[in-house]
């Protein structure tokens, strides 16, 4: 009797773990679905048919839909990652506000004690001059050149 409770236990921890990892393939796959749905609302275009474009548009729309909730099951999945300690602002009198894409910060808030690894949070790579940066429980694209806001992911931590 205990060797069978003892193999439910192992049984019950081990599948979870495995149900984890299935959820950011399910990520990636959602993205190549993107990509092909883009490839295809160009060629639509490109021959001038206006239904297929339409459909192809439709398609893009669903396929992001379907990121966005695999994405968020994969977030609670894995909590711990997500669970981004105390943020500290540059100034003592600093105070979050929410930022648009466009928006210019100061170098400060984009220091190196601010960037955030994109390997590990899954965030696509990026080139010479730009960053992901943490800022409050948001993480967003900057071009440390320019200070230019590229991308925002509001409520990346909790």
């Amino acid at each position: 009797m205990r060797k069978f409770i003892l193999a439910s236990a192992l049984a019950a921890t081990l599948i979870p773990a495995a149900a984890m990892a299935q959820s950011y393939g399910e990520v990636r796959h959602d993205n190549r679905e993107i990509q092909q749905d883009r490839r295809d609302l160009r060629d639509a275009q490109w021959r001038g048919d206006r239904h297929d474009a339409r459909d192809a548009r439709r398609d893009i729309r669903d396929d992001r839909q379907e990121r966005r909730e695999d994405w968020r099951d994969y977030r609670r999945a894995h909590p711990d990652i997500y669970r981004g300690g105390a943020y500290r602002g540059p100034r003592a009198d600093w105070r979050y506000r929410p930022v648009a894409i466009g928006y210019r910060f100061d170098p400060v808030f984009y220091g190196r004690n601010y960037w955030i690894d994109a390997g590990r949070y899954h965030l696509r790579p990026v080139g010479a001059d730009t960053r992901w940066v943490r800022y409050g429980n948001d993480v967003l694209l900057v071009n440390v050149r320019t200070g230019r806001v590229l991308e925002v992911n509001n409520g990346f931590f909790y």
